[in-house]
């Protein structure tokens, strides 16, 4: 190889590393921090990096969950996973439940609402609405005001409170038609 043949390739393999670095980049910087971590939450700045084997049990998710690209809410721990292909957990988080519980079972997205108030009076972002109990609409939703109080226990609410990163990681997630699965 001649000394301007080994330049014109040594250039070309640094642009190709170049481009591949910048495409790297790029794709980085639209993710939403924690989006792609397994386990990750909402968690404010400054929280423990490493979580506890307990938690991480908690955080683990759980094997009667379906297949599939899904939501998965487990009614008895609180939790929500987004489940990718693969089974891959996109992001899972703890929420806040309202009053009214669905029965475990596969749902889908039926719509959503950019913002509005719920049934306690609350401004909430980012709902996302997969059945009704009796009437009432059941969905995860995001307090606008982070500083909401917990839900009134005598108000009848089906709205899952989930905090404002989690709400947008969630409005991303599941469109209309998401598969939604509630376990016990």
């Amino acid at each position: 190889m001649t000394s301007s043949s080994a330049g014109f390739v040594a250039g070309l393999t640094a642009a190709a590393l170049a481009g591949v670095g910048f495409l790297g980049y790029q794709t980085s910087a639209d993710v939403p921090a924690g989006l792609g971590t397994p386990g990750a939450s909402g968690s404010p700045p400054g929280a423990a990096a490493k979580p506890s084997r307990a938690e991480r049990d908690r955080a683990a998710l759980p094997a009667v969950s379906g297949a599939g690209e899904r939501v998965v809410y487990a009614l008895g721990g609180d939790r929500v996973w987004l489940v990718g292909r693969g089974n891959t957990v996109r992001r899972t988080f703890t929420v806040a439940p309202g009053s009214i519980d669905p029965a475990p079972g596969t749902y889908e997205v039926t719509s959503r609402l950019g913002s509005v108030t719920g049934t306690d009076g609350a401004p909430i972002e980012h709902v996302v609405l997969f059945t009704d109990v009796d009437g009432l609409p059941v969905g995860f939703s995001a307090a606008v005001d982070a500083a909401a109080s917990p839900a009134d226990p005598s108000v009848r609410t089906g709205g899952v409170r989930e905090s404002r990163a989690d709400g947008d990681a969630m409005w991303r997630f599941a469109t209309v038609g998401a598969k939604v699965v509630v376990i016990g």
